[in-house]
């Protein structure tokens, strides 16, 4: 098995046109066609993760943290990142980082700590825009079948919870062929009008190529008519953040508490408690500060993240509480989510959850 068909596996599930523009996401060290003999998964990539994976004989690291996050200018070895890179290089290491595509994603970091806390009715909290387009077609009635089928399984037509969604008018198609082109139906240099069946379907843009190219295979003209239009629409399926409610109301103390048993941490930075029972929750792995207006805006009772400053805590204004679990604990469980991926798709292969701890922030 090859480097290229790991990443191919973890793009599938989060692809990299989901990062955001500043991240560095995907395989960022090692060759896409050497042979993989086995996958350790860390949260950060740290000389301590390298060595281990090397003892244990694991050539593929899958990291969610990017092991280069800011440009190199040399490889001299005068801080971690370049001692690291220069270990992988030597040792044949190839380093990957699925980071922020990730975090946007519906099933990713931000579902399976909402799965933890046991949220319903989650949300996006902030969902990603101008990610969406339409694609408008005009097919013969008797191909409108297979062609709609061919989007689909391309993975156009999703929307929410349903699948396989199109909007469909049949009308009338007209063109004359000309010497030249080899007409499906019609007859070279006479105009002529065939019924047909106008099919519209909603894409995310990063599948432009593939559902493309699943039209041109599935349409019988020669020259397929096609519109593709951006949208303006959120893609409530993506974004930072979730939002969800608990089965029942409870107070901020026990959440507190409870948190502290859930992430294992030994204590919070919260915002004064409000003196109101918890209900509607807000969570955001990671460096989540900038999206607290979102949770107050939604009516979250709580907004979970790491990373807060001082002042930050500030523009909670006594209308929400914030808890601030830590930026390590609030990602931890992106190593079970790699896990379950992995293990998945490629079930019979060593894959393996490293044990070296790599919070850099140590409590007394």
């Amino acid at each position: 098995m090859k480097v290229q068909y790991v990443c191919n596996i973890l793009e599938e599930f989060a692809p990299l046109a989901l990062q955001e523009a500043y991240d560095n996401a995907g395989l960022i060290v090692g060759e896409p066609f050497m042979e993989v003999t086995g996958i350790l998964i860390t949260l950060d990539v740290t000389m301590e993760v390298l060595e281990e994976a090397h003892r244990k004989e694991c050539n593929f690291i899958l990291a969610h943290h990017p092991l280069i996050f800011n440009p190199l200018k040399r490889l001299i070895g005068q801080n971690e990142t370049e001692r690291c890179v220069v270990f992988a290089l030597k040792n044949d290491l190839a380093v990957y980082a699925a980071h922020t595509n990730l975090d946007n994603l519906w099933n990713g970091v931000n579902h399976k700590i909402a799965e933890k806390l046991q949220l319903m009715n989650t949300q996006v909290l902030k969902p990603l825009s101008h990610q969406l387009l339409k694609l408008i077609t005009f097919v013969p009635h008797a191909y409108a079948d297979n062609v709609r089928k061919a989007l689909f399984d391309a993975g156009a037509g999703n929307i929410g919870n349903y699948d396989s969604c199109s909007f469909n008018v049949e009308g009338k198609g007209t063109f004359k062929a000309d010497e030249n082109a080899h007409p499906f139906v019609g007859e070279h240099n006479e105009f002529h009008i065939e019924p047909e069946t106008r099919i519209e379907v909603i894409l995310p843009y990063y599948l432009k190529s593939s559902v493309l190219n699943a039209l041109l295979q599935a349409h019988p003209y020669e020259e397929p008519a096609y519109d593709l239009i951006p949208l303006e629409n959120d893609w409530h399926r993506t974004g930072a953040g979730l939002m969800g409610n608990l089965e029942k109301p409870i107070d901020e103390l026990t959440f507190l508490q409870n948190l502290k048993t859930v992430f294992s941490v030994p204590c919070i930075r919260h915002t004064p408690l409000l003196g109101k029972d918890i209900v509607k929750v807000a969570v955001c792995g990671g460096s989540g500060s900038t999206f607290l207006r979102n949770a107050i805006q939604q009516g979250a009772d709580v907004f979970i993240s790491a990373d807060f400053k001082y002042h930050e805590f500030f523009n909670a204004d006594g209308k929400i509480l914030i808890a601030d679990v830590g930026h390590y604990e609030s990602e931890q469980f992106t190593k079970d989510i790699f896990y379950e991926i992995i293990s998945k798709k490629i079930p019979n292969f060593v894959v393996k959850i490293s044990e070296t701890y790599t919070n850099p922030i140590n409590y007394l």
